[in-house]
């Protein structure tokens, strides 16, 4: 028997190395099925397609590879544009498939189900590619698009549209092989040598490293040793230098004595950074200020065009980039080390010590852990402040995006990529109850995950929000269930602690179980003071 376009689409996803799908079946995505047995593709359920969308992500950010996700259309898709949201601004890659009504149906307006007037176009505003299919042979070029992408351009989800007519036609003569895709583009010489001269006549140069430079850690590690650079991090690109590194600077350019590396330096080189608002200017003053000379080196040509203006422009990979720069750099002293341990000692006064600690028990008690965090108030504060071995060990949507509910799901994905691997989600009690029901997905697919949440019943950085507006705080204190006979009721393990010591414990334990540990942490428990600043 013939296949048919929906059947053929599943081994062509296998071919292209996904190994993972997320999604709720619904009356339209149902034919997107019939194909699954006869792959190796792993098919997860979220309770939500949002969750879909932030397990996708958790995925991706440990693996850099992408999963797919199944949706049908209008509030299947629109559910799940968050996580693309998210994705997209943190260039994460995730493939979105939507079913649709058929080609001679849509757009007419006439009431059917999931009806949206322009899927495509609506999907084109959180993706970097959105495209209808229409006819069943164009799939293998569409795919290969997509994968394009995904191989060598700025990462971030990818949307296809397929309407039931077309999940259903015929697959004949359509060949599933992948088709060769491109390679990461390198830099121009001429770009290359101006850098080199740049940088080997600097005095004093610092190195801004973003999500885009976390393929190119080895060749990081000897470029600031040649240079003798203090190193900054976004929290994408965190791990990318070890802590006790002498050149990491341990903390966020949002903190004035970082900024002042940055306005004393003369030759500054970015590295797949965007120099975006909530890394370089959490605290929304607006004195964030370039002293030097800058180089900026980006997959993405328009990246390179964004936010701070360059003095020279590299588009291309970051570690193709630097396996060039290293060819003709210059080891020389300039100090670095010594103006790196200066910021790190005054940065050191602003720290929270509570929270430190707090971050400090989660290696410790699980060495290489992968901490997924979201919009709660230790996490804003590890976005800033916590430092894992390697790359690829940290994610938040405290910065970029900053949605709520992403850590549960996210630290799933993350889980289910990575499963010898332990996994913290680290959320809110506000952000919890975004995402809650993602707990019996994480039953369902036997996820030995810590839950770590952070209760203060409240919206406590909109509270501070707020009080610097010179307003009490409206709507911010929020009911708190009982978080401990929810998770009970899901089928998970849960606790609440009161000391560092029993989360320590309750860590370790979490491991040796085949469902979600959910750990409960009150906040008046862990600070030495009711009030986080």
């Amino acid at each position: 028997m013939s296949s048919t376009c929906g059947e053929v689409l599943a081994t062509m996803l296998e071919n292209y190395g996904i190994d993972t799908v997320f999604g709720i079946p619904g009356t339209h995505t149902i034919e997107l099925y019939r194909g699954l047995p006869q792959t190796n593709l792993t098919h997860i359920t979220p309770r939500h397609e949002q969750g879909a969308g932030f397990m996708a992500d958790g995925y991706a950010r440990v693996t850099g590879r992408p999963a797919a996700c199944f949706t049908v259309s209008g509030p299947g898709a629109f559910n799940i544009a968050t996580a693309m949201g998210q994705a997209l601004q943190d260039s994460i890659p995730m493939l979105v498939i939507s079913a649709d009504n058929c080609t001679y149906q849509r757009g007419l307006g006439e009431g059917r189900l999931h009806e949206t007037r322009n899927l495509q176009a609506a999907m084109a505003e959180c993706s970097v590619w959105s495209h209808t299919v229409l006819r069943a042979e164009d799939l293998p070029r569409i795919l290969a698009r997509a994968f394009g992408i995904f191989a060598s351009a700025r990462p971030g989800p990818v949307h296809l549209t397929l309407p039931i007519d077309v999940i259903t036609a015929l697959a004949v003569d359509i060949s599933t092989a992948p088709w060769p895709l491109p390679g990461r583009p390198g830099p121009d010489s001429v770009s290359i040598k101006k850098a080199v001269e740049l940088l080997n006549s600097a005095k004093r140069p610092v190195v801004a490293l973003g999500g885009g430079s976390v393929g190119a850690a080895e060749e990081l590690l000897t470029l600031a040793r040649l240079l003798d650079a203090p190193v900054t991090l976004t929290h994408n690109a965190k791990g990318l230098l070890p802590l006790g590194h002498p050149l990491l600077v341990q903390s966020s350019p949002s903190f004035a004595p970082v900024r002042e590396l940055y306005s004393q330096a003369d030759v500054i080189l970015a590295i797949g950074t965007e120099f975006s608002e909530t890394d370089y200017d959490f605290f929304f003053d607006g004195q964030f200020s370039l002293g030097g000379k800058l180089i900026r080196i980006d997959i993405d040509s328009t990246q390179l065009m964004r936010n701070v203006r360059p003095d020279i422009a590299i588009q291309a990979d970051s570690r193709l980039t630097l396996l060039q720069l290293l060819e003709s750099i210059t080891g020389q002293k300039r100090d670095g080390a010594g103006r790196t341990a200066k910021v790190n000692q005054a940065v050191k006064s602003l720290d929270n010590e509570d929270y430190q600690a707090f971050l400090d028990c989660f290696q410790r008690a699980l060495p290489g852990v992968i901490v997924m965090g979201d919009s709660t108030q230790p996490a804003y504060f590890a976005a800033s402040q916590y430092h894992p071995p390697r790359p690829r060990l940290f994610a938040s949507a405290a910065t970029g995006y900053g949605t709520l509910g992403y850590a549960l799901p996210a630290a799933f994905g993350a889980k289910l990529a990575m499963p010898d691997s332990p996994v913290i989600a680290l959320i809110g009690d506000g952000g919890l109850q975004f995402t809650i029901n993602e707990l019996s997905s994480g039953v369902e697919a036997g996820l030995g995950v810590a839950i770590v949440v952070w209760n203060n019943q409240r919206y406590e950085m909109i509270a501070q929000n707020f009080e610097d507006a010179g307003m009490a705080p409206i709507a911010c204190d929020i009911h708190t269930p009982d978080f401990i006979g929810i998770a009970n009721a899901y089928g998970c393990s849960a606790k609440r602690v009161t000391s560092i010591g029993e989360l320590e414990l309750e860590l370790q334990q979490s491991q040796g179980r085949s469902v979600p540990t959910l750990i409960e942490v009150r906040e008046e428990d862990f600070l030495s003071s009711t009030t986080s600043k």
